[in-house]
């Protein structure tokens, strides 16, 4: 199968190239919000899912071969803390995508993607943003957050997102922690709720391994969000080791790829409760990219025409660039404020 085979149909194309699909059809579905009550609905009867579905090809978040029953739920995304107060994060290790986003007070959160395997234990869980919007809808998941300010909710709930806060199946809080950073999902409850219509579409431009250019050597990133927050990465082992991750040794996500990308960060319109204005990630557009694989980058551009759009790379001359399978993490670094070091070291 070509490079250009793998890279899947773009949202609505009505086929799936990366998972050949069977299916019977029956029904499920709905939208939450931080101010529902309760947090989770009935499924609206006019939604259709498929049952019974199996795969043959590959896995839609990681690009890696897939076969076999695929999973009952959708793409379930995790809004997870980022701070020393989240320490240990828990579950990243089962993930097969990470997004990090910045967030008031020059601080990250982790939109954290599970579809192939799922953690008994997620967390600790925290808000969601209007950035997200540009992360989910390609992926078309639900959102699990705690809650959110009210615009944000009704943003998220304007672009047809389904959404799990605090009160829905598999939240419960931990009581060894201190909240708000207590709140925890058990993500195989949730997910027996849950159904789909078919898997999700590819949320990167997936290739084959040798299709990947040889680049230049790097084994050290440094991925700055803000004069407060860096994110280090070491190449080590065939995957990249976050040196300052909060999640135990055992569980720390270690993708074989990092997605850097300088993207454009506005306003929210909004402040948090500490008086701090609320940044929102613009997650569409274009804009300059690093690919790191192998210990290696590559200097590229990156494209999406909308939020729901899935993500294009190409080289600084314009040619098409497809990713080797296996689990990445994306940097959405700000265009001002925000720094990217590498070295060979």
């Amino acid at each position: 199968m070509t490079a250009a085979r793998l890279r899947g149909p773009r949202r609505g194309a009505g086929v799936v190239v990366a998972l050949f699909v069977t299916a019977s059809l029956a029904l499920a579905g709905c939208s939450g919000g931080e101010e529902q009550t309760p947090a989770e609905e009935k499924p609206p009867a006019e939604q259709e899912v498929a049952e019974g579905i199996s795969l043959s090809g590959r896995w839609p978040l990681t690009g890696l071969p897939a076969s076999g029953a695929a999973p009952k739920h959708p793409a379930m995304v995790v809004k997870i803390d980022n701070s020393s107060s989240s320490e240990p994060q828990v579950g990243l290790r089962k993930a097969d995508l990470v997004v990090e986003e910045l967030v008031e007070g020059g601080s990250t959160r982790l939109a954290v993607f599970y579809y192939s395997k799922l953690p008994k234990v997620s967390g600790p869980v925290r808000s969601m943003r209007a950035t997200d919007i540009g992360i989910v809808q390609p992926a078309e998941g639900v959102l699990i957050a705690s809650g959110g300010a009210p615009p944000t909710v009704r943003r998220v709930a304007e672009a047809d997102i389904r959404t799990f806060t605090e009160g829905a199946t598999g939240y419960f809080r931990e009581g060894s922690r201190s909240a708000p950073y207590n709140l925890m999902m058990r993500l195989p409850a949730l997910a027996k709720k849950l159904k789909t219509p078919q898997p999700p579409p590819n949320y990167l431009p997936w290739g084959e391994e040798g299709d990947f250019p040889q680049g230049s050597k790097a084994t050290t990133v440094a991925a700055q969000f803000s004069g407060g927050h860096t994110t280090s990465w070491e190449y080590q082992g065939g995957s990249y080791d976050n040196l300052n991750s909060y999640a135990a040794r055992g569980d720390r996500f270690s993708p074989e790829t990092l997605v850097v990308l300088r993207v454009p960060v506005g306003d929210a319109g909004y402040l948090d409760p500490a008086g701090n204005p609320v940044p929102e990630t613009k997650f569409v557009g274009k804009g300059d990219a690093l690919l790191f694989n192998g210990g290696r980058v590559v200097k590229a551009e990156w494209s999406k025409s909308s939020l729901d759009d899935s993500l294009d790379l190409t080289t600084r001359s314009g040619e098409e660039l497809t990713l080797p399978p296996g689990k990445a993490w994306i940097e959405l670094v700000p265009k001002n404020g925000g720094d990217v070091r590498y070295s060979k070291n």
